[in-house]
């Protein structure tokens, strides 16, 4: 017998021959869920697989991503979260968006698109924009049946297309929504309490030294005049 070092692993037993089933046993469990599926779908809702589309639509998942949209607050598309800062424009990877910076006629950023035009036909719905958007103005939308006879200008979608408001948003993602929306209220309150500080601050300045401007002897008043 051949002795082994403590180094030397222990070799496993040889593995038993697992149990033996009968040949297509499998194919035959299978074949009788679909049959209780079939039959059961005639009474049971639940098991229904199938729907009458477009009559009826299967629920959306809101993990499900198709075509960006922006978003706006309040009923105006004026209120566009999206400032035009082109970062999307940048990190596209088809290169499908387009974006113009709006201008006054002193050539002053007014901080929002004058055009934002997607490429439905370039798009290839990877979600980027979304993820690098950093004022929550972008989003993937559920919209699947974008299908056009248009090959051109139907397949391009402007600001006006493209814009839907944080109610559409709070009903096809609830708990994202929930979150972007108590972020954004948490930082709006944070820049408030930052600026009333601040006014707080220069008011008691302001206050400051007009007592001390008060205290000061009448003769030196006298003399500054």
């Amino acid at each position: 017998m051949q002795p082994t070092s403590a180094n030397t692993p222990a070799q496993s037993p040889p593995e038993k021959p697992g149990r033996w089933m009968l040949p297509g046993l499998g194919l035959f469990q299978g074949l009788a869920v679909t049959g209780r599926n079939m039959v059961q779908s005639f009474y049971n809702k639940e098991r229904m697989t199938t729907v009458q589309y477009p009559e009826e639509r299967a629920p959306i998942s809101p993990n499900f991503r198709n075509f960006p949209f922006l978003v706006y607050d309040g009923n105006s598309i004026d209120n566009l979260r999206c400032v035009a800062c082109s970062i999307c424009e940048k990190e596209c990877p088809p290169q499908c968006i387009y974006i113009v910076l709006e201008r006054d006629e002193n050539g002053k950023s007014l901080k929002r698109p004058k055009i934002f035009d997607i490429d439905v036909s370039v798009c290839m719905n990877c979600g980027i924009c979304a993820e690098v958007c950093p004022f929550d103005a972008i989003y993937m939308d559920g919209e699947y049946e974008l299908a056009t006879d248009d090959r051109f200008e139907g397949l391009l979608f402007h600001r006006e297309r493209l814009a839907k408001s944080a109610d559409y948003h709070m009903k096809l993602r609830p708990e994202q929504a929930s979150e972007v929306i108590a972020r954004r209220k948490a930082e709006e309150e944070k820049k408030a309490a930052a600026a009333a500080a601040k006014a707080a601050k220069a008011k008691a300045d302001a206050e400051s030294k007009k007592a001390a401007a008060d205290a000061r002897p009448a003769d030196e008043k006298g003399g500054d005049a």
